[in-house]
C-alpha cells in the first residue's frame, strides 16, 4: 500500500490537514461532496502556502510541489488506497457514520480510519465498522 493520506472534507480543518500531509511529503488525495468545495479547498491552500513565499519560508517551486501531491475527488471510493483517512466532515454522526461505513467497505483491513471530531465519542465511530481496533481520533488544531 502507498504512504497515501485521504482527507474527508475540504473545508478549514480538511484543507488544513491537507496541506500538512502534502507539506510533509506525503501524496494526498482530498475528497468532499462537491467539486466546488474541494476546489475552494485547493484556493485556500495556495493562499496559505502563498504567505510561506511571500515570507521566504518556501519557494513558489515548493509551493508547486506541495500543490502537485494534492489531488482531488468527490468519489468516496477514489480513497480505497489511502494507507491513512483523515475524516473532518461536519460534526453529525449520522454523517460520519455512513462515511465510516462507506470507507470500511471500501479500504483495506490495514487501512487507519480517523476521526477529526472534538464532540462525537470515537468508540462510537468505530462501532460501525468491522475494524474498530484501526479508528482513531486525531483532532488537528
Amino acid at each position: 500500500m502507498t504512504q497515501k493520506i485521504g482527507v474527508i472534507g475540504a473545508g478549514t480543518m480538511g484543507n488544513g490537514i491537507a496541506q500538512t500531509a502534502a507539506s510533509a511529503g506525503f501524496d494526498v488525495v482530498m475528497c468532499d461532496v462537491k467539486a466546488e468545495f474541494v476546489e475552494r479547498g485547493v484556493a485556500n491552500i495556495s493562499k496559505s502556502l502563498d504567505r510561506f513565499v511571500k515570507k521566504e519560508t518556501m519557494t513558489e517551486e515548493q509551493k508547486a510541489e506541495v500543490l502537485g501531491r494534492i489531488k482531488t475527488t468527490t468519489a468516496l471510493a477514489d480513497l480505497k488506497d489511502c494507507s491513512l483517512i483523515v475524516e473532518a466532515a461536519t460534526e453529525n454522526f449520522d454523517i460520519k457514520r455512513q462515511i465510516f461505513e462507506q470507507l470500511d467497505g471500501l479500504c483495506p483491513a490495514d487501512t487507519i480510519l480517523s476521526s477529526n471530531t472534538s464532540s462525537i465519542s470515537i468508540t462510537k465511530i468505530a462501532a460501525v465498522t468491522k475494524r474498530p481496533d484501526k479508528v482513531i481520533g486525531m483532532h488537528f488544531f
